[in-house]
C-alpha cells in the first residue's frame, strides 16, 4: 500500500464524523472513544489485522476485541469501511454488507445491526458480545489460549495452519474491573505472546477524572504479570503506534499491553434529559465545530469522501484477501496429507460433533448407595472427552473436588511449554475462568468449566453472556446444596439455583442418580447454541433401578414421571423432586404405596426443558386434576409455585444453612421421608376436605 499520509487522515476522519453523526442521530451513545482512537484502530486495522473482508470467519483470521464495548461505534465504522460482508446463518459469506451506511444511520435503534454495545451473531465482525467492562479481555485470553492449542494439534511441518494474533482495545473502566486482573495474571502465567491488549489510558471515566478513584501505576501491574509493555504517548502519533505493535508482533515470550495515551473527545447531551453517564452526543453545534477542525463539509452527515472505501481495500482488503487465499491453498494440500486431521477441523467450523460421540456411554448399575453425581460427572466426562478432542476445560483449582479432571491417556496440562494439554488450569480465577470458557467458544472448542455452585456467583456474567450470545459452554457446579455439610452457609448454595434459572438462554440441569447424569451430558454437548450449567452433588446419592422406576432418558424431556401407583391406579398425590431429594421422594413414595396411598415421584431436572414440551406432555407429567402436591430442593423455593400451585406445599430453604453434619441438616431443614411423607398426607387431607367427600377433616 503506497504512502499517502492526507489519505490516511481522511480515513481516520471519517470514522470519528461517522461516531460523531450516529451518536448525535440517535441522541445516545458514546462518540468520545471513537474519537480519540481511530488513529489507532486503523493502523491496527490497515497495517496488521490479518482479516479478510470478504471471508470474515477465516479460522486463522486475527481476531479484534473492543472490550470498550461503548465504544461501538468505532467497531461498526471500520466493518463498514472496510467493507466486510455479511455471513449467513451458516456462516458462508454473503455480498450483503454487515454495516451498510444505512445501518449507521440506525445506530442504536430496534432491531438494526448497530446496537448500543457489539453483539455477537448480530453483526458480522463482532467477535464477542461486549458491553460489561473487562468481559472482552477475559474472551481475548480464551481466544489466545485456543489458537495456541489449535496449533499444538494440527499445524504440521509445512502447514502452519493456525498463528493467529488475539488484539483486544481496552479502557480505564477495564482495567479497573477486578476480572481484568485475574485474565492478565493468567494470560502472563501462560506466556501467550500471540496476545496484545491497548490501553486507551484517557484518565477518564463517567464520574470524572481517574484521580477519583485510580491511581494505578498499571505498567508496573502488568510487568509484575510477566507481561511486556509499552507506551505510545499520543494516539494521533501513528508511526509510534506502528513501533509499539511491531514490537508486540517480535515478542515471543510474553503477551503485550501497549498503554496508549489520548484526550477523549467529549460533550454535553443534544437532548434536555438525557444523561452524560448514557450519551456524550457532541450536540450540533459542537459536532460543526468538530467538522470543521477536520476540514470537513460541515452540512454533510454520514458522510464517506471518495477514495477512503478503496484505501481500506488497498490495505487490509488486499492483505487479507492474500492471507485467505494463501492458508486456503495450504489447507487443501493440508486435507490431502492429513485427512483425518482435516475432517476434524471441518466439523468444528461446522459446529458438529463426530459420528458416535455418545455412543456405549457409562450405564450404571442400580446402587443403593451409589456415589455422588460430581463423581459419575467425571465418568461420562472421560468417556466422551476421548471421542471429541476438541472438547478442554477445567476447574478454578477444584478439579479434584469437581471431578472435571480429564485423565485419559494424552490429556496433558495446557501451559506455557505444552499447549496440547486438554485441562485447564485456571487457578482461583472464577470470574476469568467463565469469560476465558466463552472465548474457547467462540473459537468453536466446546468448553467446560467447574467450580462449587456457591461460587456461581462469581460467574454471572460471563454464564450470562454465554446464553446472550449463545455459545455452547458447560458450566460444571458441584457442592450443589446444604448436603455438602460441615463448611457451612458460606459454601452452602441456597438461592444459586433459582438464579440460574432465571437466566434466558441457560439450560440448567440438576441430575438425580448416574444415569440422570449421562443423559444431562449427552444433552449439553448436543446443543450447538446453547450452554448448559450442570448442577451436582457433593454427598453420594443411590443410584435408581431402572427396572423398578422409569428409564432415565425422560430428562431429555427435562421432567419425567419416575414412579407411579401400581396396577395403573391414578395417582392422588405428586412428589416434585431435583438432584438427591428425588431420592427422599422415592423413599416416602415407597411408604405412601405400602400404606396404599396412591403417589407419583416426578424426576424434574431441568424446567426449562420441561417447558419447552408440548401441552399434552406437560398434563400427562402433572396431572392438572391432581391439586396434591409437594415439591423437595435444598434450595430457595422461588418458582417452584407454578408446579405446586396456590396451595400445594414446597419443602425449600428459607434462610441460609449452618454448620454441620449433612444428617443433623436434612433433619434441621425438613429434607427427610418423614417430613415428605406428612406434607404428602396434610395435601391429601386438604383435598379430601375442600373436596366434601366422607373421611375428609
Amino acid at each position: 500500500m503506497h504512502s499517502d499520509p492526507a489519505l490516511d487522515k481522511l480515513c481516520i476522519d471519517t470514522i470519528r464524523t461517522l461516531s460523531m453523526d450516529a451518536v448525535q442521530k440517535a441522541n445516545s451513545g458514546h462518540a468520545g472513544a471513537p474519537m480519540a482512537l481511530a488513529p489507532v484502530v486503523y493502523q491496527l486495522w490497515q497495517r496488521h489485522l490479518r482479516y479478510d473482508p470478504n471471508e470474515p470467519l477465516w479460522p486463522n483470521r486475527d481476531r479484534f476485541v473492543l472490550s470498550v464495548g461503548h465504544a461501538s461505534m468505532l467497531l461498526y465504522s471500520v466493518l463498514h469501511l472496510a467493507g466486510v460482508k455479511a455471513v449467513d446463518d451458516e456462516g458462508r459469506a454473503t455480498q450483503a454488507p454487515a454495516v451498510s451506511l444505512d445501518d449507521i444511520r440506525r445506530f442504536r435503534q430496534l432491531d438494526s445491526k448497530t446496537p448500543g454495545h457489539p453483539e455477537y451473531r448480530m453483526t458480522t465482525g463482532v467477535e464477542t458480545t461486549t458491553g460489561p467492562l473487562g468481559q472482552g479481555l477475559g474472551n481475548s485470553v480464551g481466544m489466545a489460549i485456543a489458537s495456541r492449542w489449535y496449533a499444538a494439534r494440527y499445524n504440521r511441518d509445512g502447514f502452519d495452519l493456525f498463528d493467529y494474533r488475539v488484539y483486544a482495545l481496552a479502557g480505564d473502566g477495564d482495567l479497573m474491573e477486578g476480572i481484568s486482573h485475574e485474565a492478565a495474571s493468567l494470560a502472563g502465567h501462560l506466556r501467550l505472546s500471540n496476545l496484545t491488549w491497548i490501553y486507551d489510558s484517557n484518565r477518564v471515566t463517567i464520574e470524572g477524572h481517574t484521580d477519583l478513584a485510580y491511581s494505578d501505576d498499571v505498567q508496573a501491574r502488568f510487568k509484575g504479570y510477566g507481561w511486556h509493555t509499552l507506551t505510545v504517548e499520543d494516539a494521533n502519533d501513528r508511526d509510534a503506534l506502528e513501533a509499539a505493535l511491531n514490537d508486540a508482533a517480535r515478542t515471543s515470550d510474553a503477551p503485550t499491553l501497549i498503554v496508549v495515551q489520548s484526550v477523549i473527545g467529549w460533550g454535553a447531551p443534544h437532548k434536555e434529559g438525557t444523561s452524560a453517564a448514557h450519551s456524550d452526543a457532541l450536540g450540533e453545534e459542537e459536532v460543526a465545530l468538530a467538522k470543521r477542525a477536520y476540514g470537513w463539509p460541515e452540512e454533510k452527515q454520514f458522510y464517506v469522501p471518495p477514495h477512503v472505501h478503496e484505501r481500506f481495500a488497498e490495505g487490509i482488503g488486499a492483505r487479507g484477501a492474500q492471507a485467505w487465499q494463501t492458508w486456503l491453498a495450504s489447507f487443501e494440500q493440508y486435507a490431502r496429507k492429513y485427512p483425518e486431521l482435516a475432517r476434524e477441523l471441518e466439523l468444528i467450523e461446522r459446529h458438529a460433533l463426530p459420528d458416535g460421540w455418545d455412543d456405549g456411554l457409562p450405564s450404571f448399575a442400580p446402587d443403593s448407595k451409589g456415589e455422588a453425581t460430581r463423581a459419575s460427572s467425571g465418568e461420562v466426562l472421560n468417556a466422551i472427552a476421548p471421542r471429541v478432542p476438541w472438547i478442554l476445560g477445567g476447574a478454578a483449582d477444584l478439579a479434584p473436588s469437581t471431578k472435571t479432571l480429564l485423565k485419559f491417556d494424552g490429556a496433558g496440562s495446557f501451559s506455557a511449554e505444552d499447549p496440547h494439554g486438554r485441562n485447564l488450569h485456571f487457578g482461583v480465577r472464577e470470574h476469568a475462568m467463565g469469560a476465558v470458557a466463552n472465548g474457547l467458544a467462540l473459537s468453536n472448542l466446546r468448553p467446560y468449566t467447574g467450580t462449587f455452585l456457591i461460587f456461581s456467583d462469581y460467574m454471572k456474567p460471563p454464564i450470562r453472556l454465554a446464553a446472550l450470545m449463545e455459545i455452547p459452554v458447560v458450566f460444571v457446579f458441584t457442592h450443589d446444596s446444604i448436603g455438602l455439610g460441615e463448611d457451612g452457609p458460606t459454601h452452602q448454595p441456597v438461592e444459586q439455583l433459582a438464579s440460574l434459572r432465571a437466566v434466558p438462554g441457560l439450560t440448567v440441569l440438576r441430575p438425580a442418580d448416574a444415569n440422570e447424569v449421562t443423559q444431562a451430558w449427552r444433552m449439553a454437548l448436543s446443543a450447538r447454541r446453547r450452554p448448559t450449567a450442570l448442577v451436582l452433588s457433593r454427598q453420594p446419592v443411590p443410584t435408581l433401578d431402572r427396572t423398578r422406576c422409569a428409564d432415565a432418558e425422560g430428562v431429555r424431556r427435562g421432567a419425567y414421571v419416575l414412579a407411579d401407583p401400581p396396577n395403573g391406579a391414578a395417582p392422588s398425590v405428586l412428589l416434585l423432586a431435583t438432584g438427591s431429594e428425588v431420592h427422599v421422594c422415592m423413599q416416602t413414595y415407597e411408604r405412601l404405596t405400602r400404606e396404599g396411598i396412591a403417589a407419583r415421584v416426578v424426576s424434574m431436572p431441568s424446567w426449562y426443558v420441561f417447558e419447552l414440551q408440548g401441552r399434552a406432555y406437560r398434563d400427562a407429567v402433572l396431572p392438572p386434576e391432581v391439586d396434591a402436591r409437594v415439591a423437595v430442593e435444598q434450595g430457595a423455593s422461588l418458582g417452584w409455585d407454578r408446579y405446586v400451585g396456590r396451595f400445594g406445599e414446597t419443602i425449600a430453604m428459607h434462610t441460609f444453612g449452618a454448620s454441620a453434619p449433612m444428617r443433623d441438616l436434612q433433619g434441621k431443614f425438613g429434607f427427610t421421608p418423614e417430613h415428605v411423607y406428612e406434607a404428602a398426607k396434610r395435601q391429601i387431607a386438604r383435598v379430601v376436605a375442600s373436596s366434601g367427600l366422607p373421611g375428609g377433616n
